[in-house]
């Protein structure tokens, strides 16, 4: 490992053109748990499976389970930045990193300073009423009991996407280009399973693929570089 993040070092330190994909991993340090790791909500049991429960067709029929889970599971207000969060801002403000592209919901990363965060899947930091797009503060979801409606008999539902469900295109859109401009695409924290999310690294045209990872991916061969670790570890070392 020394040798490939002597590699990553030299890379980032020449670069001004570098795009972050992250996932679930990114967030574990900071005490949030992923979907599919041994600990993670897999391998928990509740009354549904979370795969279940997080869907479009769940969330219309049992509201109420639907938001048990999600503030029991998907609300952290005590989380904080780690140093992967912690880096990445700072190569933003260095002017070495354009985007932040993530697969988290969690808000982390702009806690952390970072200011150009694409989140695919949305943020639990947003709320709105389903009926009349009316915006609500995030307390009046993720805090409380029961299924939070709005004044004109919505139900106010946190802005992410659930299974079933379309990403957005025009983040979409934007996360193609910057990731097929990109000198050096650095993924993090992610099982590269979850489409078409995933599907974003066929975008990259150049030849610094960089993958980080506790465990392999389905990407490991068409690296340039792959550093299996706990992804904070490894970018306090940077």
């Amino acid at each position: 490992m020394e040798q490939a993040l002597k590699t990553l070092k030299n890379w980032i330190d020449s670069s001004n053109n570098i795009v972050f994909f992250g996932g679930a991993g990114v967030s574990t340090e900071s005490g949030i748990p992923d979907f599919r790791s041994v600990d993670g909500l897999y391998h928990q049991k509740y009354k549904f499976p979370p795969e279940t429960i997080l869907s479009n067709t769940f969330f219309r029929r049992n509201p109420e389970e639907f938001y048990i889970f999600y503030r029991d599971k998907l609300i952290a207000p005590n989380a904080r930045p780690n140093a992967a969060h912690l880096k990445l801002a700072q190569w933003e403000q260095e002017g070495k990193l354009k985007a932040v592209i993530t697969q988290n919901i969690d808000g982390l990363h702009q806690m952390a300073g970072s200011r150009k965060v694409l989140e695919l899947h949305g943020s639990v930091h947003r709320c709105y009423c389903e009926r009349c797009r009316k915006i609500y503060l995030e307390s009046f979801v993720n805090e409380g009991t029961g299924v939070p409606r709005c004044s004109c008999g919505g139900i106010v539902r946190p802005d992410v996407v659930l299974y079933e469900e379309g990403l957005d295109n025009h983040i979409m859109s934007e996360s193609m280009s910057l990731i097929r401009d990109a000198e050096i695409l650095i993924i993090g924290g992610t099982s590269l399973n979850v489409y078409p999310a995933a599907g974003l690294i066929n975008y990259y045209r150049g030849n610094k693929l960089v993958l980080i990872n506790l465990s392999e991916t389905p990407a490991d061969s068409q690296a340039d570089l792959v550093i299996h670790g706990k992804i904070g570890e490894v970018f306090s070392q940077l």
